[in-house]
């Protein structure tokens, strides 16, 4: 069914919702009924509308689905949980029951993690994988950001944590919150286009008067936090995938720094591996045209040719 947004989206965007264990949004951008079918899954705090900028220079060539993972966007918790497993499993049912054919894997930080760890599970919904900074397990000695790593310890601290989101949402409007993420995620923000944080803004003022959004979104914190620590799963999983995997990773990336991509590629020389110059966490938004041309030429010799991983 069509959900009734509280803002007029872009007639290129459209807004459903399914029912799979309670209700489940995404964005079908639409695109080439001949091309491959893209699947898209944001990060930690994120949503669908953080691929509104990829996914219509993507349409010519795929169609474009993009889901809000339990807890984030427009598709509430319920009684699921919103940890790393649990929306892996949520995905695993999105693509089994809604995109009806395996797909290409589009993950970004949170969401590439869910998509890898998916692509090792069931190899054959997945044919292929679009890594964007992934949650990858760094490197020993890595340095870390400052402010990045202070956040992530306040919000692994049981209580601490809860009430630092509250003083954030009493303090910081919508807008305000938006801005601030953006801030920390990118090089410079003034590139996202201004329809689409126009678009972001809209959905986190959706979100405003969620009692259990904190509690959501903290609960997943903590399993990102939690599955790093303990990165067996994730080197397993980087194994065992078989499909063609491009890496992409903004070199000015604050919360996932380049060594933990560079370190991947260089464990993986199967996978394609592209940096975005002077980029941050997301250049699905903040170079969306680079991204756009990189997917492109990635799908066009791998996944449509079918060369082997």
């Amino acid at each position: 069914m069509t959900t009734q947004a509280t803002f007029r989206l872009p007639d290129t965007i459209r807004s459903r919702t399914v029912d799979l264990d309670g209700p489940t949004h995404y964005f079908d951008f639409g695109g080439n009924a001949e091309g491959p079918l893209l699947v898209a899954v944001h990060g930690l705090g994120g949503a669908a509308w953080n691929w509104a900028a990829l996914a219509p220079r993507l349409t010519e060539h795929a169609r474009v689905l993009a889901i809000d993972l339990a807890g984030h966007g427009r598709t509430p918790a319920g009684s699921r949980r919103t940890t790393v497993p649990a929306n892996r499993r949520l995905l695993d049912r999105f693509l089994r029951e809604v995109a009806g054919e395996p797909a290409v894997l589009l993950g970004n930080s949170m969401g590439g993690a869910i998509s890898l760890l998916e692509a090792a599970a069931a190899p054959e919904l997945v044919r292929g994988l679009v890594l964007v900074d992934p949650a990858l397990p760094r490197p020993l000695l890595s340095r870390i950001d400052a402010r990045v790593a202070a956040n992530f310890a306040l919000m692994a601290l049981p209580g601490l944590g809860e009430a630092a989101l509250s003083r954030r949402r009493q303090r910081l409007t919508p807008e305000q919150q938006v801005h601030e993420t953006l801030a920390l995620c990118c090089v410079d923000p003034s590139r996202i286009p201004a329809d689409i944080l126009e678009l972001g803004i809209a959905m986190a003022g959706e979100r405003a008067g969620n009692e259990f959004a904190a509690t959501d979104f903290l609960v997943a914190a903590r399993s990102v936090v939690k599955m790093l620590a303990r990165p067996k799963r994730l080197n397993d999983a980087m194994r065992a995938v078989r499909a063609p995997v491009l890496l992409i990773h903004g070199d000015h990336d604050r919360l996932v720094p380049l060594r933990v991509a560079q370190t991947v590629a260089r464990a993986n020389p199967g996978w394609r591996f592209e940096v975005a110059k002077n980029i941050g966490h997301v250049p699905q938004l903040e170079a969306p045209d680079w991204t756009a041309k990189v997917v492109l030429d990635w799908l066009q010799t791998s996944v449509v040719a079918g060369t082997p991983a």
